[in-house]
């Protein structure tokens, strides 16, 4: 995989904000389908070039169509984009369907990708969104949006006329996990919580009736596959706090955006992650302090990536 170093920079496309709208993804890996790919979108669109590097692209323009449809390019074997909240890095380059030409692009630098997700491509671009639905970590797509699909605003933020189709070829240069995945632990410490999965990885947290620990306690439930976090990295987490005392929901970020600043939401819970492997579910009870509860975290360990340098 691609190490990113650049976690916080904004691509030139302006679409990468982690906010946004729901994209419905399949939470099973192995029965993600991608749409079907479109003879004529291959017909009409010739890319050549490395995965990664700015794509050489020729287009029989002009391209019209009414309906967006999408062809693959280069069928990666990596993990496959499973729901809107999972962390992906892609490089994208937008062509005016009309003229051929090129309108915008990312950087193409590895030491400056940045992390999106579905969720947020779907807040501009929902047909951009829909073609890259369970494509595959190394795989570059052609996908060409109608201007129905794209609408007027994204039409003229572009430059582009109402009549024009877009045309984007995406770089899926890394897929990050969308939840803990390896090896179940066995924990013997009696009076800690249990923890319940979803399909889709979502834990529900069951306090027990007695009372919290008076130190932090930090139990690994999964064991993952991937490198250790290092104390110099960012770790990408999904997390579910819950007060110990009132066994109320305290934060989640399941069903919402991945965690890009654990480090400050929880700094001491964070601590606990360095040195455990990528993959890793971590359940960490953390004493009462002051005016705070004891609290239950459970942390899933989904990627981790180095701070950028100035």
């Amino acid at each position: 995989m691609r190490k990113t170093s650049a976690v916080l920079a904004s691509l030139s496309l302006a679409v990468l904000a982690l906010t946004g709208c729901s994209v419905a993804g399949s939470s099973d890996g192995a029965a993600c389908e991608r749409p079907a790919d479109s003879t004529g979108v291959a017909d009409a669109v010739t890319v050549d070039g490395d995965l990664g590097s700015k794509p050489d692209v020729s287009i029989f323009a002009p391209v019209k169509i009414t309906k967006s449809a999408s062809s693959t390019v280069i069928e990666g074997d990596g993990r496959p984009v499973e729901n809107g909240q999972q962390l992906v890095v892609l490089e994208l380059t937008l062509f005016n369907g009309q003229t051929g030409e090129e309108v915008a692009s990312t950087a193409y630098d590895p030491d400056k990708g940045a992390l999106t997700n579905l969720d947020n491509q779907a807040e501009r671009f929902p047909a951009l969104a829909s073609a890259m639905k369970c494509v595959t970590e190394g795989s570059r797509v052609v996908v060409a949006v109608s201007p129905e699909d794209a609408g007027a605003e994204a039409l003229s933020g572009f430059g582009l006329g109402p009549k024009d189709t877009m045309v984007f070829v995406a770089d899926a240069l890394d897929v990050y996990l969308p939840r803990a995945e390896g090896e179940l632990q066995f924990n013997d410490a009696s009076g800690m919580p249990t923890v319940v999965r979803a399909p889709d990885g979502t834990p529900g947290v069951i306090i027990p009736d007695s009372a919290a620990p008076k130190s932090q306690v930090v139990q690994t439930l999964i064991k993952g596959e991937g490198e250790k976090l290092g104390a110099d990295q960012i770790p990408l987490v999904n997390y579910t706090a819950v007060n110990w005392d009132t066994k109320d929901l305290v934060d989640t970020t399941w069903g919402k955006s991945v965690s890009l600043d654990f480090a400050q939401t929880a700094p001491a819970v964070a601590e606990t992650l360095v040195g455990k492997p990528v993959g890793s579910q971590v359940l960490v009870v953390t004493p009462a302090t002051g005016d705070v509860p004891a609290t239950a975290y459970v942390v899933d360990i989904l990627g981790a990536v180095t701070a950028p340098t100035q």
